[in-house]
């Protein structure tokens, strides 16, 4: 189980503004947070080392770059003991974006980009279907992604 961490008013303050912007200085955080530069500075060190803040990316618009079809493949296993040899192999698969060990029907849940769905076809028969431990798979395609967020991060003031 991952490990709580507390965060104080001033830490929540910080990642609701860099969540809605990464690329924001730290200077102008230090001016919405009425503190100075090297103090945003030290709690986002601070943060990034206790893994709260996992990094920061550019992200990429898949059908910029062609990549018009995203899918959710549900992925049922003989044994639930060959998920990490399954995931092994699944990373060698570039066009997964997203891969969860999960409850439910499926042993793996992926999210997928493919140029098309003739190239998502090629992905599943000569990739997917032909990873051993693989039983079968379950194919959804998105439609339309409606939206894709950050959990929120509540600005509690510790002075109540």
């Amino acid at each position: 189980m991952e490990k709580k961490f507390h965060i104080d008013t001033l830490d929540r303050k910080i990642l609701s503004i860099l969540i809605k912007n990464a690329r924001v200085t730290f200077l102008e955080v230090a001016r919405k947070c009425c503190v100075s530069g090297a103090a945003v500075h030290q709690h986002v060190k601070r943060l990034t080392r206790l893994g709260i803040i996992k990094g920061s990316e550019f992200t990429v618009n898949p059908k910029k770059i062609g990549y018009s079809t995203c899918a959710y493949i549900g992925i049922f296993l003989e044994q639930a003991g060959l998920y990490r040899r399954v995931v092994e192999e699944l990373l060698k698969i570039p066009e997964i974006t997203q891969c969860h060990y999960t409850t439910g029907n499926y042993s793996i849940f992926i999210k997928i980009y493919a140029r098309d769905n003739d190239h998502l076809r090629v992905i599943l028969a000569d990739g997917l279907q032909n990873i051993k431990g693989v039983s079968r798979t379950e194919t959804f395609i998105s439609l339309e992604e409606s939206f894709n967020r950050q959990i929120p991060i509540p600005v509690i003031d510790e002075k109540q």
